[in-house]
Parts: structure tokens; sequence; C-alpha cells
């Protein structure tokens, strides 16, 4: 299956894209050639600059603390695992006294490194960190891996305590319901909410289908759209049924 994930709200939508920022500046992190590093330290700007547009420490302390209310009050529920939701709350727990315990505003040491933002005005130019642009920087990523990485590893490690408390919130909101299968009558699907609550939207689709959805929701009503996925083309409906999986997820 491929999932495609809508978010509903502002919150929601940036929690994603840093989710998505981290995991890519961890996967080139731990990589060994100095583009990849490159990388690393670029998306690390934009991690810093989508985490300073909301008051995310704040924002996740009171998440985390009223998932832990709701979580205790289902101790006594015979249809939930004790060992699974003990690990989930312990994990709630350590992840809330790490942010708790991270002084200071987000990406704050990043800012206080003139090198480093050095780096980051010149990267918003095409082709701006050049070597004769920056021989500072292009002597850096001649170091040797170790080297790099210890410094990749002192600027993202700030950061981190982010990383794991939006990513327990991410995995509590997709866990939070199940997968209803759907068909899509000639590629377009209509439905009402019908009170029905959601901060994001899960659609599985089989990775055989050569189709995208395009999704559109408010509270009135929910619309899908199913596009072709040929590269090269100009997308048009995909006018065959199509079966998937929709999942209201809330907190």
């Amino acid at each position: 299956m491929i999932i495609y994930e809508h978010p509903l709200n502002e919150r929601i939508r940036t929690l994603l894209r840093l989710e998505d920022l981290y995991d890519k500046a961890l996967f080139f992190a731990g990589r060994t050639d100095g583009k990849d590093h490159h990388v690393a330290l670029i998306t690390l700007f934009e991690i810093l600059e989508v985490a300073s547009r909301a008051d995310l420490k704040s924002d996740l302390l009171q998440e985390l603390e009223r998932q832990k209310h709701v979580l205790e009050a289902l101790r006594h529920n015979p249809a939930i695992s004790l060992e699974t939701l003990e690990a989930v709350l312990a994990d709630i727990e350590k992840f809330y006294a790490d942010l708790h315990n991270a002084s200071g505003k987000t990406g704050q040491h990043l800012r206080d490194n003139e090198w480093l933002m050095a780096i980051k005005q010149r990267s918003a130019i095409p082709g701006g960190v050049c070597e004769f642009d920056l021989p500072s920087y292009h002597y850096w990523l001649h170091l040797d891996c170790e080297t790099r990485r210890n410094d990749l590893t002192q600027w993202l490690g700030p950061m981190l305590p982010i990383a794991a408390a939006l990513r327990l919130v991410l995995r509590l909101l997709r866990e939070s319901a199940r997968p209803t299968p759907l068909v899509a009558s000639q590629g377009v699907f209509q439905q009402m909410p019908a009170g029905k609550l959601a901060q994001m939207l899960r659609l599985g689709l089989t990775r055989d289908l050569p189709c995208i959805p395009e999704i559109s929701a408010n509270k009135y009503a929910l619309n899908v759209r199913f596009i072709t996925a040929e590269t090269g083309q100009r997308p048009r409906l995909y006018e065959h049924d199509v079966e998937f999986d929709l999942t209201f997820c809330n907190l």
C-alpha cells in the first residue's frame, strides 16, 4: 500500500513537514560523503525555518500532557493491552521531560553560530554555496567524515527532543482509528462527514494502481478525485472504479 496523508489543520501540517525534514536530515547526516552532509545541513536550515513559525515546544508539551491524561484513563479497560499502554505512557513521560528540559528557543544555538548563518543566507541563492562564495564551507566539506558527522550531531542534537515528541504525537494520531475500505466510482468519491471530527485523513492505495488522490475536505464534505499518475503527461481523471482505504484520524 501507498499511504497518502492529508492534514486538516495548520498544526498537523507543520508536524508532518517537520517529520519529513527530520527524517531527511538524520538520513543524510548518517552517510559519509560531503555532498550528503551538505544536504543534511541545508535540511537542518529548513527545520529551523519551519519550527520558528509556531510555538512548537509549548504546543507539543500541552499535547503530550493531554495524551497522558487520556491514556491513563484507559488503564482499567479490558480491551486495552496494559503492556502496550504502559510503554506508550513511559515514552510520553520521557519525551515530555526531554522537551521540557530543552532550554531556549528552538534552534537558537544555530542562530548564534555566525558561520552557519552565513551558509544559510548563501544557500537561499541558487548555486550560492560554491567554493568561491564560501571557501571555509568548502574546507569543512573536505574534512574527514567523522569530523563532519560530529559537527552535524552537535548541531542536530538540541533539536532532537522536538523530533521525538512530534513523532510520538503523529504516531498516536495515526493509530487513533482503523481504516475503512471504500470504492470511488469512476475515480470520484464524495462523503459527508456526518459529525466526524478529524485532524488528518489517511488514504491507502495498492501500489499497482496508476493513479493518485486529490483530496479536498472541510466540515461539510470530503471530496476525493483520483487522477492519472503518468509522468510527463497532463493529469486527467482516472475514469475507473478505485478501491481504497480511508482513515479519519483524530487525537
